[in-house]
């Protein structure tokens, strides 16, 4: 069966995206055509960049490795940050190549702009490392889908479009897998 992860992208104090991949993995839970893991970025405590591409030689590097070749693709979770994505999300995604390399991934974000910025950033990264983003992406405002903007409560409406942005996930997973099959992960 397809395994898709869901990439929580921040490790600030005081983040929303708990409340939002706990939402994602709800529902993407109800689905019987794939199976969804929650990523914590906090599990996963990542240097600044303290390896040479595919020369995996710390544990740390490893584990990320081996965690991110067990999925088959990826929605992440991401706040926008000054325009742009969490440093320690970009951090995570930079650690690696090989191991997102034909894989799927769909984005749901939130800020005062829904976090459109972000994931127009995480879109060129992903097509970098030869990942296929698909269209559809849930933008969540911190103005009309937070109460206080801290509690998240969201509209009907947003359960449409991430249904949406899960079924193009899974369908292009399903669809790279005899990509996959054929391309090497360093793994080390």
């Amino acid at each position: 069966m397809i395994r898709i992860g869901i990439i929580l992208g921040s490790t600030r104090p005081g983040r929303r995206g708990e409340q939002v991949a706990r939402w994602v993995g709800e529902r993407a839970g109800l689905r019987e055509d794939a199976e969804f893991e929650v990523i914590d970025l906090l599990d996963h405590p990542l240097p600044h960049l303290d390896e040479l591409p595919g020369e995996y030689k710390n544990a740390h590097t490893r584990e990320w490795a081996a965690t991110i070749a067990s999925f088959d693709g990826f929605v992440v979770v991401t706040p926008e940050y000054n325009h742009s994505a969490p440093g320690a999300l970009k951090n995570a995604i930079d650690f690696l190549h090989a191991e997102w390399r034909d894989k799927a991934i769909g984005f749901v974000s939130y800020g005062g702009a829904g976090g459109a910025r972000a994931v127009e950033q995480l879109r060129l990264m992903c097509g970098a490392l030869e990942m296929a983003d698909v269209t559809p992406q849930v933008t969540l405002s911190l103005v009309t889908e937070f109460e206080d903007f801290t509690v998240f409560r969201p509209g009907e409406y947003n359960v449409t479009s991430l249904d949406k942005m899960l079924d193009q996930v899974v369908a292009w997973s399903t669809a790279f897998a005899p990509l996959r099959a054929g391309s090497p992960v360093a793994v080390a």
